[in-house]
């Protein structure tokens, strides 16, 4: 951190008395501030007096003059405000660097920042607290309303081990974020970002304008923090109040799931499952949402990164029903190929010749849910097969009779194949028919089916 020789003069003066008028302690913590926003690392003995000042300035400072609003002047933009730009420029200070290019991390300082950060940010809540028990300070929501969310972002970067983090660093996060949903009076971090009852309509708006400025092509990465935020923040909001932020999460996560780099690419998809399961499908049909979210999933089944491609499928499964609202809602004309039909040829063909077991393993987990999901079409399918062997019997043209036994065979084969896939309901079906069947060839063809639905395993390999 680095100051001009005016300004390490005028630091080295006396600290602000303890009792002083609002402007005294705004002028004062204005100075901090602008000392703050000057910060270099390299700077080590200015930042350690800077922040050693705060530390006195917050302890000092009595609560009903630390949250009072502005003065007379217009230029006293009040205690609350100057208290939440402290708040965000001591954020940013902790926050861990860009990675260099030649490769190194830059996070050697970051953890003891964070300390330091992170005692400060105690120091203030302890203040908002006190103020809380007082009856002659009523300003302190105000306060609190300008701290809370630079103090949120602060507490989940360093609170779980990262690169940039410490033992020491993730436990005063811990405690910033405990001490943080005390004073809000919230029971979870959920709580704290969606309200808990009706006059609270919670921070997650907030939490996501701090964010949303890191958070587009050109400056999500100078932060390796933000991924994390966002993708942990998202997934603590659920059902009903996720969709009234679409618009401001959903950009992000593809941005996310969009990078070359696997590790973010899951992460992104991560935050679309999460999307795709909090958010009514009429919100995620409107304005082909759900197909710009089909086509960002499929491109991925294409990389050969076998957990990439279960959080993928895992997507998919639940992306499948919106997908087919959205068909039925454009009549059945749009219904002839499914979604779910086109990934799962993809990924049978994909899966015949893998050689990479812990793909090809990824592949076979997931074909059950797929064969699941194929399930509302086995009427369908057992109608055309039906016809088809109806068609071939009933054949009096020059077709050879082995191309006939070779087409007769292969859709029975199918038929056969279809009531594994239905846990035996095709069976069940044919037995009406068969009853009521004329035709020996076509009745022939149901018993092969019936006996070779009771001969094979019932589940699909």
């Amino acid at each position: 951190m680095k100051l001009d020789s005016a300004e390490e003069k005028s630091r080295d003066a006396p600290s602000p008395p303890a009792e002083g008028s609002p402007p005294t302690l705004e002028q004062a913590f204005s100075k901090i501030l602008h000392g703050l926003s000057r910060q270099e690392s390299g700077q080590s003995n200015t930042r350690n007096a800077i922040l050693k000042d705060l530390s006195a300035l917050i302890e000092a400072a009595e609560c009903d003059v630390l949250f009072e609003g502005g003065g007379s002047g217009e230029a006293l933009r009040g205690m609350p405000e100057i208290l939440g730009q402290v708040a965000k420029a001591l954020e940013k200070f902790a926050a861990p660097p860009k990675e260099k290019a030649d490769g190194g991390d830059g996070h050697s300082e970051v953890p003891e920042r964070a300390k330091e950060v992170g005692l400060l940010f105690l120091k203030l809540l302890g203040k908002v607290e006190t103020a809380k028990s007082s009856p002659d300070c009523s300003a302190w929501k105000t306060g609190l309303r300008h701290l809370a969310g630079h103090m949120y972002v602060f507490a989940i970067t360093h609170r779980r081990k990262q690169p940039w983090t410490s033992p020491g660093s993730q436990r005063v996060a811990g405690e910033v974020l405990s001490l943080l949903l005390r004073v809000t009076e919230c029971s979870s971090v959920a709580g704290f970002l969606c309200g808990e009852n009706e006059d609270d309509r919670g921070r997650f708006a907030m939490v996501l304008g701090l964010l949303k400025p890191h958070l587009n092509k050109e400056s999500w990465k100078n932060n390796p923090a933000i991924k994390h935020i966002f993708s942990w923040t998202l997934q603590q909001v659920t059902q009903p109040w996720l969709n009234q932020h679409l618009e401001k999460i959903l950009p992000p996560s593809l941005l996310i799931s969009d990078d070359y780099q696997t590790e973010n690419k899951i992460l992104g998809v991560q935050c679309l499952h999460h999307i795709v399961i909090n958010v009514p499908a009429a919100d995620l049909v409107q304005y082909n949402r759900a197909q710009v979210l089909y086509h960002a999933l499929f491109n991925h089944l294409y990389m050969p990164e076998h957990h990439l491609i279960q959080a993928v499928l895992l997507c998919l499964l639940d992306l499948f029903p919106v997908l087919e609202k959205a068909l039925h809602w454009k009549g059945d004309a749009a219904r002839a190929t499914t979604h779910c039909h086109e990934v799962l040829q993809l990924i049978l063909t994909h899966m015949e010749p893998e050689h990479r077991i812990l793909l090809r393993r990824t592949y076979a987990s997931n074909l059950p849910a797929f064969v699941k999901k194929i399930s509302c079409r086995v009427v369908v399918l057992l109608k055309a097969l039906l016809k088809l062997i109806c068609d071939v019997a009933r054949d009096t043209s020059l077709t050879t009779e082995a191309t006939k036994s070779a087409l007769l065979q292969e859709a029975t084969d199918c038929l056969i194949l279809l009531d594994h896939c239905s846990q035996g309901r095709v069976k069940v079906l044919l037995a009406k028919i068969v009853l009521s069947c004329e035709d020996s060839t076509v009745v022939s063809c149901i018993r092969k089916v019936q006996q070779g639905s009771a001969d094979a395993p019932c589940h699909v390999t």
